[in-house]
């Protein structure tokens, strides 16, 4: 089969400071050796409040700068919930698309989202896709959510732990990915099947669309096979984040039931 071209360039460094806030956010970023220049601002309130195992584990990595709450408030946005911690951190290198499938054993689960633009949504997704052990969840460049100190705090650490990989066209990741063996499976309100009748073997790619729009056409044109979750006829509509959480829940338990039956 021939080979797919890479969707975006690799290995680029980081550059500047990530600002996160919230105490699984923060302490995750702390610890992931991938980061580096880190600055924690924190309450002298929330460190007292803390268990000294949580305690020690902070002052293991860093040595933290007391400040009021008010100066944790000045630096965020009214509606961020600090914790009475901020943290200034190097960003994550990025990778591409390339780098995830070539160091992927096989099964393996990839999320695609199509212009999902809520940082609350992307954020929650991420930390599904950590807890059913998605490798990676690929957004394109434009009209995507920023990665930012909201989707790090709603994710609750997960960004440490699944990469984020940003790319200058969808459909071409779907292409890529698909010369690399993985089944493009679309979650739309039109699917064919339902998720539970379909067979989930292989490498996964999960595709999911905005809540409203969905996927876009080309998109779910491009999908292998289009599924819907199977609903109440009197609610019908369901957050995409909640809707992700189920499929990456459904391909993790097919997966691990096959394994119990070998």
């Amino acid at each position: 089969m021939k080979r797919g071209k890479p969707p975006i360039k690799t290995g680029k460094a980081p550059h500047g400071k990530q600002i996160l806030f919230g105490i699984h956010a923060c302490l995750a970023a702390l610890e992931n050796p991938k980061r580096g220049g880190h600055v924690l601002f924190m309450t002298q309130k929330a460190f007292s409040s803390m268990d000294s195992l949580l305690q020690h584990r902070i002052q293991s990595v860093t040595s933290p700068i007391f400040v009021t709450s008010e100066v944790l408030d000045n630096r965020l946005s009214p509606s961020d919930v600090h914790q009475g911690l901020l943290l200034e951190v190097a960003p994550l290198a990025t990778l591409s698309l390339e780098d995830i499938v070539e160091g992927t054993e096989s099964p393996a689960t990839i999320i695609l989202l199509d212009q999902v633009t809520d940082p609350h949504n992307v954020g929650a997704i991420l930390r599904s896709s950590a807890v059913f052990g998605a490798k990676a969840l690929v957004m394109p460049l434009h009209h995507s959510a920023e990665i930012n100190g909201t989707l790090a705090k709603v994710a609750s650490g997960a960004l440490e732990h699944v990469p984020v990989v940003i790319v200058n066209n969808l459909k071409q990741a779907m292409d890529y990915l698909k010369t690399k063996n993985f089944w493009c499976v679309g979650l739309d309100e039109e699917g064919t099947q339902e998720l539970g009748d379909f067979s989930f073997e292989g490498n996964t790619a999960l595709v999911l669309g905005a809540e409203g729009k969905g996927l876009r056409r080309l998109t779910a044109e491009s999908c292998d096979v289009l599924l819907r979750l199977p609903t109440s006829a009197t609610f019908q509509t369901l957050n995409v984040s909640n809707a992700a959480a189920i499929a990456l829940y459904e391909v993790f338990h097919q997966s691990t039931d096959r394994r119990k039956k070998r």
